[in-house]
């Protein structure tokens, strides 16, 4: 088992520019130093300096991090695209192993709003409208569910 009974998970996915770090920032706001928020953006590109791509280290290492952080007895919130492909099956894991209550919640917003959204980001000269197409998916659910 991971964390304890009085830790919460949060998984927090969606295409880019759906709004996840700004609902992240809010959470953080809102519960203070007790949430501790993984990006997997910044555990990909940042701390391993890495693609994203099948069997890529970043998704052990963002369950990991999780895992020590719950274990640690701090709330976390797992935030970014996390397509179901790449990432569902350890999401689905780290949700069965945690001891608390789990929540997954997936924002869903249309290719055209995503772009639209993107212009107003400051990750605008990171990508391009082409490559955010080639990450797009709509309605990216995991193909099984776990209620806690």
């Amino acid at each position: 088992m991971t964390g304890t009974a009085e830790t919460r998970l949060v998984v927090l996915r969606g295409n880019a520019a759906a709004g996840k770090s700004t609902i992240g920032g809010l959470l953080r706001d809102e519960l203070g130093p007790g949430l501790d928020i993984i990006e997997q953006d910044h555990v990909r590109s940042i701390v391993l300096r890495e693609d994203d791509r099948p069997d890529s280290a970043n998704i052990g290492l963002i369950s990991s991090m999780a895992r020590f952080c719950l274990d640690a007895g701090f709330d976390v919130l797992v935030e970014a695209i996390l397509d179901s492909d790449r990432y569902g099956a350890m999401l689905l894991e780290l949700t069965r192993d945690h001891a608390g209550v789990t929540r997954h919640f997936y924002l869903e917003v249309n290719f055209a709003e995503t772009v639209s959204r993107h212009t107003t980001h400051d990750k605008t000269s990171e990508f391009d409208i082409e490559r955010m197409r080639s990450w797009y998916r709509h309605r990216d659910l995991l193909a099984t569910s776990i209620r806690r």
